[in-house]
């Protein structure tokens, strides 16, 4: 099939485009290269994703032509979005990419001739505070993050519903590993470590519970989304691990891989920050045969043995 990825030079999307690539599928990536972290990462990251076979596009959904980028375009995977909750980014950031531009690419969609499925990922974070429910949890988003992207859950829903579009959304929980986002913990906390520099940590979150989902099993779950998916139309699935463990339990096995301590400074708590997060993943157990197999352990240490090649440790 022919795949459009949308955030392809991302950390998961990056990483769903070479999945699909090495399973036969003819795969085009767009991405904005915004700066919310550093371009030229995400640059290096679209050059491996060249090299492979992946036809990549380095453009913005809101002005780009839609209707060129997705012609003869089976399924759809958006990740492109305004993601985290970082208290320096506008929420018109958020509703531009999480909302405008998320409904220019379902209309757009909507007019393709050959579009069998849109894949919307979406986040956690649309429960709110605490996230360990099933997905008829009652949704008490607490950032703009989890708002604007809930919204567009419904966005695609609403599209689904009239008759306009094959729609399939998925949740995912605290997705680590290789290519992690530089400004998430580990990524930050493995690169300070290294640097012997201090890191901070919000007050509290030592102790924050997370469905901590490697990037691996993440993929897998996406990926199975396409063996069935006639019968999965309109549904919504949590993507994660079902196994929950604490941050101050990631700081320590960290410590643990790389034979040093980390340097913490603690600093005042952040606003929006889940408490808890544990994957509820019994529908998509049924419904899609998922089952996340990566130890917490296991991936971790995936991560630090890529950012040590990544940054030249």
């Amino acid at each position: 099939m022919k795949i459009l990825v949308t955030g392809a030079a991302g950390a998961l999307g990056s990483h769903v485009a070479e999945r699909l690539l090495k399973e036969g599928h003819e795969v085009v990536g767009i991405d904005a290269l915004t700066p919310y972290y550093d371009p030229e990462i995400k640059k290096a990251t679209g050059k491996i994703l060249e090299n492979k076979g992946v036809k990549m596009i380095y453009e913005n959904l809101m002005d780009t032509d839609l209707s060129s980028r997705l012609e003869g375009v089976e399924v759809v995977f958006h990740f492109a979005a305004q993601p985290g909750i970082a208290e320096h980014v506008p929420f018109s950031d958020y509703l531009t990419n999480n909302i405008i531009a998320m409904h220019r690419l379902l209309e757009a969609s909507k007019a393709s001739n050959s579009l069998k499925l849109f894949v919307n990922i979406s986040t956690s974070s649309i429960y709110g505070r605490i996230a360990n429910g099933p997905e008829t949890t009652l949704p008490a988003p607490v950032s703009h993050y989890g708002v604007t992207k809930l919204s567009a859950e419904e966005l695609a829903l609403s599209y689904f519903r009239r008759g306009d579009l094959p729609v399939v959304n998925l949740r995912l929980f605290s997705v680590y590993g290789e290519r992690e986002r530089p400004e998430k913990f580990f990524h930050k906390l493995i690169k300070a470590i290294y640097e012997d520099q201090e890191i901070p940590l919000y007050e509290g979150s030592e102790k924050h519970v997370r469905s901590y989902s490697y990037v691996g099993d993440i993929v897998s779950g996406c990926l199975s989304v396409l063996d069935k998916y006639q019968d999965l139309l309109g549904e919504t699935f949590n993507i994660g691990t079902d196994k929950t463990n604490t941050t101050g339990e990631g700081i320590r096995i960290i410590e643990e891989i790389i034979g040093k301590k980390a340097k913490i400074k603690k600093v005042p708590p952040r606003v929006g920050d889940q408490l808890e997060t544990g994957a509820d993943i019994t529908k998509a157990q049924r419904l899609l045969g998922y089952q996340p197999e990566t130890s917490f352990a296991e991936g971790l240490k995936r991560e630090v043995e890529w950012c040590k090649e990544f940054y030249g440790f």
